[in-house]
């Protein structure tokens, strides 16, 4: 069998990372004016200066857990030692 770099474990934490990051991002979006020279307020809303870079860090942070996660040993490991 061909032996990956990571276990299950950290994809899944990776793929949940990859998620948060997008969701974060996507929350930081919009707020444009509608004619491209006034002023639109809405790009100071709580959500897009305090919620999604919280999201987008908490996202980040899972990501290096989940690259630093050490791989559980097999069976076949073990009985190597």
């Amino acid at each position: 069998m061909k032996k990956l770099l990571f276990d299950r474990r950290n994809y899944t934490v990776l793929a949940l990372a990859l998620v948060l990051i997008i969701l974060g991002f996507a929350l930081m979006s919009g707020g444009k004016s509608s004619d491209g020279v006034s002023f639109n307020p809405a790009i100071f809303s709580p959500r897009r200066i305090v919620v999604a870079p919280i999201i987008s860090l908490v996202g980040f942070l899972l990501a290096a857990i989940g690259v630093l996660l050490p791989k559980k040993k097999s069976n076949e490991e073990k009985e190597d030692k």
